[in-house]
Order: C-alpha cells, then sequence, then structure tokens
C-alpha cells in the first residue's frame, strides 16, 4: 500500500478553494500509484476556523465539499479533517472517502482548551475507537490532541491496528520538534505499530504551522521527516506490517538549528499574512536600528524585493550613522527606498499645541508626536498604495510598553513581536552569516529609540540581557516576581519590570498581530484583564 502524505498549507474559511487544491493534489498523487492520499486536520475550512464554524452556512460548504472530494476518491482513498455536525453535535472528524462514498468518520476525543486552543468552544469530543480496513490493512486514526492523552492511544491500542495515522494542526514554537518526536515515539511504544504524524504548514494571523511531519516504523525509529515550512507531498510504502519510504533515497532527517527555524518561521507567517490577505507588498520605516533592520531582512527574504518599500523619516536627534545604515541597508536589499523628513510636520504640530503646552516641561509627549508623525506617514503611504504597514517593536519593547500608541505601534502586522530583542541579535547575526543584509555597525551599536538627545533605550529599561532573562522568566514560565526575586534578580528591578508589563496590557490589546514563536506569545496565548486589582508579588 502507497500512503501520500500532504503537508497542506489551507486557507482559513476558503473551502471551495482548499478543496479545489486537495482534488488536483489526488490527481497527481494518483498519477503517481498512491493508494491513500492524506490530509490534515480541518484542512478543509483551515485551522483555526475559530467563529466561522458558527456560520449557519458552514455546514452546508463543507457537506458540498466532502461530495466533490469524494467523487475524486476513485484509485485513492483520500483522508481529510473537517468540522461537521453529527447526531446534532458539532465535531471536529477525520473522514476517508473512496469511489463516491464515505468508508469512515472518526471524532476527535481530546479537545485542546489551553494556551492557544480553545476547541472546547465549538466542538463535543468523539467517543468512538479510530480504526477502519482499507485493503486487508487495520487502519487507525488520531486527531491531533488525542496523541497527548492516554486514552486515546489505549482504546486505540486494544483494537491492534496494523498502522496508525495522526491527523494535525500543530502550531510551532521554538522547542516544539522534541517534544513532538518525543511524544511520537512513546505513544508509538504503547501502539505497537508504524506511526505516521501528518501536520499542516503555514500561518494563519498569530499562528504558523511548520509542517516537520515525521513517521516511525514498527521497532520505533524515525525513517522519515518532511520538510519544514513548505507545503510538499511525500510518498511511503507499507508492506508487510512495516513502513518504509518510496524508493531507495534516503531521508533527510537533520533538525534546523534554531536561529533558522526561527527566522524561516518568521518569514512564511508574513508571507502568508501578507499573500492570504491579497496585499500586493509591505511598507515600514527604516529607522537605522536593528529591529527595523533585521525585519527588512525578513520581508525581503520572504516577499522579494520588489515588494517591500522602506522609509527613513529623519528628525533632528537622528543620526547620521542611522540614515547612513539606512540607505546603505536598502541598496543592498534593492528595496525603494526614500527619506521623508517628519521636521515641518512637527514644528507645525508643536505651533499648534502651543498654547495647551504652555507652562509645561519638555518630556515623553514630545517625543510621541515623533513616532506618531511617522506612523500617520506609513500609514498614508499604504491608504495610498494599498501596502501593508509591518511595525518593527521586538517582544522586550512590547512587554514593558516601550512603544508608541498610534506611533512605531501603527500598523497591520509585527514581524518581531514574539522575538526578545536578545534574539533579534542572535537572528541578525545568523542572517548575515548567510550573505550580509544588516550593516554590521547596526548589530553593533546601543540601541537607542533616537526620540531625545543622546538617547540610549537602557537609560530607562534594564540592560537586555537582565530584562529579557526576567521576562522569560514571568511571561513565559508564570512565575510570580517573588519566585524571579529568589532567582537572584535584584528585588527592585523586579517589582518594577514586572508593573511595567502588567501596566502596558492595553498598549499590547491595540498592537497589531504578530508571529506566535515561543511557548507564550501576547495575544491568543496570553489574556489579561486591562482593568484590574491584581498587585504583583507571590
Amino acid at each position: 500500500m502507497k500512503l501520500a502524505l500532504a503537508q497542506f498549507n489551507p486557507r482559513v474559511g476558503d473551502i471551495e478553494g482548499n478543496a479545489t487544491r486537495m482534488i488536483e493534489i489526488a490527481q497527481q498523487t494518483a498519477g503517481q500509484g498512491a493508494d491513500v492520499l492524506v490530509f490534515p486536520e480541518l484542512a478543509l475550512c483551515g485551522y483555526p476556523p475559530e467563529d466561522l464554524l458558527l456560520r449557519p452556512s458552514m455546514d452546508k460548504r463543507v457537506a458540498r465539499e466532502l461530495q466533490r472530494i469524494a467523487a475524486a476518491a476513485q484509485d485513492t482513498a483520500i483522508l481529510v479533517g473537517y468540522p461537521a455536525v453529527r447526531d446534532g453535535q458539532r465535531r471536529n472528524i477525520c473522514g476517508c472517502f473512496y469511489r463516491g462514498e464515505c468508508l469512515h468518520e472518526y471524532a476527535k476525543s481530546e479537545l485542546p482548551n489551553y494556551r492557544v486552543f480553545d476547541e472546547k468552544r465549538y466542538f463535543e469530543p468523539g467517543e468512538d475507537v479510530g480504526l477502519f480496513e482499507f485493503r486487508g490493512e487495520r487502519i487507525g486514526l488520531l486527531i491531533c490532541e488525542d496523541l497527548w492523552q492516554a486514552g486515546p492511544v489505549q482504546r486505540l491500542s486494544k483494537h491492534n491496528p496494523d498502522l496508525v495515522l495522526v491527523l494535525n494542526a500543530s502550531p510551532f514554537h521554538g522547542e516544539k520538534h522534541p517534544d513532538r518526536l518525543n511524544m511520537l515515539k512513546k505513544q508509538q511504544a504503547h501502539l505497537g505499530c508504524p506511526v505516521i504524524y501528518l501536520n499542516a504548514v503555514g500561518g494563519q494571523d498569530e499562528l504558523v504551522f511548520d509542517g516537520d511531519s515525521m513517521a516511525l516504523n514498527r521497532a520505533g525509529d524515525l525513517i522519515y521527516q518532511a520538510a519544514w515550512f513548505d507545503p510538499c507531498q511525500f510518498m511511503l510504502e507499507f508492506a508487510g506490517g512495516e513502513l518504509a519510504p518510496v524508493g531507495d533515497a534516503k531521508p533527510d532527517l537533520a533538525v534546523p538549528e534554531p536561529m533558522q527555524a526561527l527566522y524561516e518561521a518568521l518569514k512564511l507567517g508574513l508571507r502568508d499574512y501578507v499573500d492570504k490577505n491579497g496585499f500586493p507588498g509591505v511598507v515600514l520605516g527604516l529607522s537605522g536600528g536593528i529591529d527595523s533592520a533585521l525585519t527588512l531582512a525578513i520581508a525581503v527574504d520572504a516577499l522579494g524585493a520588489d515588494r517591500v518599500e522602506a522609509i527613513m523619516m529623519p528628525f533632528r536627534y537622528t543620526s547620521d550613522l542611522s540614515q547612513s545604515a539606512a540607505a546603505m541597508q536598502a541598496q543592498w536589499l534593492g528595496v525603494s527606498y526614500r527619506s521623508i523628513s517628519i521636521e515641518p510636520g512637527y514644528d507645525t504640530i508643536y505651533a499648534s499645541l502651543a498654547d495647551e503646552f504652555s507652562g509645561f516641561k519638555t518630556d515623553i509627549t514630545e517625543q510621541n508626536i515623533q513616532a506618531r508623525l511617522r506612523g500617520v506617514l506609513l500609514m498614508a503611504i499604504s491608504n495610498k498604495k494599498g501596502s501593508l504597514v509591518i511595525t518593527t517593536g521586538n517582544k522586550s519593547e512590547v512587554a514593558v510598553g516601550y512603544s508608541t500608541l498610534y506611533g512605531d505601534m501603527a500598523g497591520g502586522y509585527n514581524v518581531l513581536k514574539d522575538v526578545f530583542k536578545t534574539d533579534v541579535y542572535r537572528l541578525s547575526r545568523w542572517r548575515n552569516q548567510l550573505s550580509l543584509a544588516i550593516p554590521p555597525e547596526v548589530i553593533e551599536r546601543p540601541p537607542s529609540a533616537e526620540l531625545a538627545p543622546d538617547q540610549k533605550d537602557e537609560d530607562s529599561l534594564p540592560g537586555y540581557d537582565l530584562l529579557d532573562r526576567m521576562l522569560r522568566l514571568y511571561i513565559e514560565q508564570d512565575l510570580s516576581a517573588e519566585e524571579i526575586v529568589q532567582q537572584g534578580f535584584d528585588a527592585e528591578t523586579v517589582y518594577r519590570v514586572v508593573k511595567l508589563v502588567d501596566r502596558n496590557e492595553y498598549k499590547r490589546r491595540q498592537a497589531p498581530v504578530g508571529t506566535r514563536v515561543s511557548r507564550r506569545g501576547f495575544g491568543r496565548d496570553r489574556r489579561y484583564p486591562i482593568t484590574n486589582g491584581w498587585a504583583p508579588g507571590d
């Protein structure tokens, strides 16, 4: 039996378009001799469909396209994930279609309801065992979270399947691969047969799916690993109770190094957000600092230089180094580049506010006017040309509110939203190892917003090495302020940072989306009330 596995990149809600591409893949793989073709979890509607599932027409559209898929499944059985109402309950289903009919349906029994997942809002759990017979083989089915829980695996193992298929929509974070592989090996030992783990690929708002599909043989050895971050089809052969790649080629089982995986995730997240939403390209403010420099490099690698525009918006505090570095990088990468001074606009606004500001000292207000003027210019270019404004703030800045609402936060997508500042430096150095894309002097200079004379980030924040260590503990591991202090950090600094994180929830609610690449990102992952009386402490 030849099995074709499709690392599929759906477009959420485009049920007809997704089905059409599935049928095209089915025709292609049938020509290659595939007996079975498998697509990931909820591939027909895309994951996560969120409240689209509550639309009355969802069931009609799904049913209509399943008929098309069933009709296309002639010589090849097609397994696909979709939502459907069965016995009055909406369920997360994998169905097997063959020669115009549905041979079997299995409903996911374990519904994740943590971090980015809220499936209990939409689905009821299934109760049956996923097992059906095809061409003399007993094929078991699991859907994503089913693999991570003991119950579904134990129930399935009692039926002695010959092969188990696991359909997934498992989003990426930096440590996900070893977690997946370890769990896959553990559960394969219980099942006692070959197991294929098929994952989705592509960006969907904050989430990015990395593929990383895998296959284990009966002995529990990893015998195939699909490409990361790449929609593709691969073929495996199942015969005599054993699973093997088709042909003599040895599969590449190498795991990308962390910075490479992170960079590819950011590229894919941006590319799919831009393309799936129909933007012709992007525009960003190129300040001469490291965050915008890395963002520009990612944008060019993701979209191509012809779809990227960079705007330098200097002011009296903008250094010559910033202006020369920005121009140099834009030239290196071949993007459209222009320098537009915000000085005239600032003078006009300041003059308009002269009476209002009379008697007040100069403070952060004047700095925010600069940032907001830059936001106005970028949004005007976006409105006129249709390009998406991408912002450039990193996770460290987003965490503590080191950003300006309606200023440098103005835009539709933030590439670095879930990337700590220390990782911005690591990514920049890694990218320059491939080819020079970011001026070295930008990487080496002290970070500065350049909104005031001789300003440095560390004038108002702890050093980023120290800050990021505290933020990881507080945001990603949920340690309390007191627990962080107990790890050797200065108590006054810890409480100050924690208060900054908590106080700036209101800003994050108004921030653009950005690709989630950590175990705990801002947005779907971390939902705190803006108005609350919670005091930091133990």
